[in-house]
């Protein structure tokens, strides 16, 4: 067994199979990396001619069809929108999405397909839940194989993981209009983009997604749960379903809600280390492709890049921490010997909460990915991570979920620091702040600013309110600092739309569902709008060529001021909330005390 490429001499961590910040470990991290890299300017060069209205492998066959859906919708897909119309349509759509969901949630004990006889959610589950997958957070306080039937599962959950992510491309696609377009009016169409991104991208991949997980063990079928008799005679339910067609698209579309409880962590949803990596690969796809959809739009593709290098950079350094702190184990557990199982356990990392098939590396791997983007999915339980290991995810999800983030999320929040480090280099040169030749007006930096604060207006405001009160101290399982990262990390994946949560808090009260549902729909909603402004502001000016006074905005000196920007933003504004909980938690643990 190796260790840092050396024989570890304990041999209680050799029989337990752990092997800690090994060559094989940092192997399976660069092929995943290579993966990424290899498949964004491909998919980029087919969302860009997709977008634009070009044709494209697919058309021959999907063309009749997307013509078929304007013409029975009244869609005109020549006529686009302004900005203010694009932003309606959405919140129209969304709307009507949500209170189509309710009502699922809300009848299903009256609906088909529920072989299991679940009955209605209450209200304020069913609230939360409708406005988790509209917004494509999919923070799910229930489980699902003990509480949603099929139909809800794949005509209520399964729909909208489809439709909230092509609403995330379209909004991507705005905006980057807005940077582009010179002297315009409008934005694009939110229906042709809605269709486009649902038909020709998210529907295709998902089926051949759903193929390969069917091949990899994953169930897909109607039949009821199977009951089994166990070696020792008691009675087991192994429930199953229509699994493949959920989980893939929680993955591509960066949705995250599984159709089990323990989510990726469970067999029958990720089944094999392929499946494991085929994940990982599914869930960065769509928003690494669309930094390369930026640059090439924007008339430079290196302006892609140095966004996927600042995504790539933020990345790598998560994934290092993370790994290191999982590896390094508790300092409380001092291994004796052979027979001391939890020890030997530590010695060899901290394999607590983990899936044996996938290992530290792995789960440590899953865990960055999963919360740089807005995906949510688990392969393991982010509750019994090492204190610095779980600040890790946290501070993911607090960066606003930019690194490659949600399906366009990512790359419109990432957009929006960008403005930011813009107008700071403005500042330190004295001259006004441009970006691919659009000037920075203060209108825009100021709606720019209200769209990045709503965020930790709620999730640090709804902190402070539950860790005072006595119904948000109930709901929480451990004392001290770690009892305070479980709320603060409640509210941090909802208002960033990620759905991934330290397992120790019970969510499923009034409390949490009503002040969770909110902070899900201004984490989403409230971000929305002033990011549709600021397209709209931009595409209205003209595009000015390059000066000698123009800062290069493709080279290593932007990147390193954009992941400096967006560190100094983050850090100035949770380091304190992130003081008295996973610092504090740590460094708690170096001197015994354990929560």
């Amino acid at each position: 067994m190796l260790w840092f490429g050396r024989k570890s001499s304990n041999p209680a961590a050799s029989l337990l199979g752990v092997t800690p910040l090994t060559f094989n470990g940092w192997l399976q991290i660069a092929l995943f990396c290579a993966i990424v890299l290899l498949l964004t300017r491909p998919l980029g060069g087919y969302l860009t001619r997709l977008f634009a209205g070009e044709r494209t492998l697919l058309s021959p066959v999907l063309r009749p069809l997307e013509v078929g859906l304007y013409r029975l919708s009244g869609i005109d897909e020549r006529t686009e929108q302004h900005w203010l119309t694009y932003t309606l349509a959405m919140l129209a759509f969304n709307l009507v999405c949500f209170l189509l969901l309710y009502a699922f949630l809300r009848l299903q004990g009256w609906l088909p397909l529920n072989p299991q006889g679940m009955t209605a959610l209450t209200p304020d589950l069913a609230l939360n839940t409708a406005v988790s997958f509209v917004t494509n957070t999919n923070w799910q306080n229930y489980g699902g194989e003990t509480t949603l039937s099929y139909l809800v599962q794949m005509a209520g959950l399964t729909v909208h993981n489809f439709v909230s992510a092509a609403t995330g491309i379209a909004l991507a696609l705005a905006l980057v209009r807005g940077f582009v377009r010179r002297n315009a009016k409008t934005v694009g169409n939110f229906w042709v983009d809605l269709v486009r991104g649902t038909l020709y991208l998210l529907l295709p991949l998902a089926i051949l997604g759903a193929l390969f997980f069917v091949w990899q063990g994953v169930p897909q079928n109607l039949g009821t749960y199977t009951e089994a008799t166990t070696v020792e005679g008691a009675k087991q339910v192994i429930a199953q379903g229509p699994v493949a067609s959920q989980e893939v698209i929680k993955l591509l579309g960066t949705n995250g809600g599984g159709f089990f409880n323990a989510n990726s962590a469970h067999p029958f949803e990720n089944p094999t280390g392929l499946s494991n990596l085929v994940t990982l690969v599914l869930i960065f796809l769509i928003g690494a492709g669309l930094t390369n959809v930026f640059g090439r739009m924007v008339g430079d593709e290196r302006q892609g890049w140095a966004i996927f290098a600042t995504m790539g950079l933020l990345f790598l350094a998560g994934i290092a921490i993370c790994y290191w702190a999982e590896a390094a184990g508790n300092p409380a557990f001092v291994p004796l010997g052979v027979d001391q199982i939890a020890s030997a356990a530590q010695s060899g990392g901290n394999m607590e909460g983990k899936e044996v098939r996938f290992g530290i590396a792995n789960s440590a791997l899953f865990t960055t990915v999963t919360t740089d983007t807005s995906c949510g999915a688990v392969n393991t339980m982010h509750d019994s991570l090492m204190p610095l290991g779980g600040m890790v995810p946290l501070t993911n999800i607090l960066l606003g979920e930019t690194i490659f983030g949600g399906v366009g999320s990512g790359l419109y929040g990432m957009l929006l620091y960008v403005i930011i480090a813009m107008f700071v280099a403005g500042l330190m040169v004295g001259r006004t702040p441009e970006y691919v030749g659009k000037k920075l007006e203060a209108k825009d930096v100021k709606m720019t600013m209200l769209a990045l604060l709503c965020v930790p207006l709620v999730n640090l405001g709804f902190t402070s309110i539950a860790a005072a009160i006595p119904m948000g101290v109930a709901a929480v399982s451990n004392n001290g600092p770690h009892g305070f990262s479980e709320i603060f990390y409640a509210f941090v994946s909802q208002a960033g739309n990620n759905g991934s949560a330290f397992a120790g808090l019970n969510g499923n009260t009034p409390f949490y569902n009503l002040t969770g549902a909110l902070t899900m729909l201004v984490g989403r909603f409230a971000l929305i709008v002033p990011m549709m402004a600021v397209a709209g502001s931009l595409a209205a000016k003209k595009r000015l060529p390059p000066s000698l006074g123009t800062f290069p905005t493709h080279g290593p000196l932007f990147v390193l001021l954009l992941t400096g920007t967006i560190l100094i933003m983050v850090g100035l504004t949770y380091f304190p909330a992130l003081a008295l909980g996973p610092v504090a938690e740590h460094l708690l643990m170096q001197g015994g005390a354990l929560y």
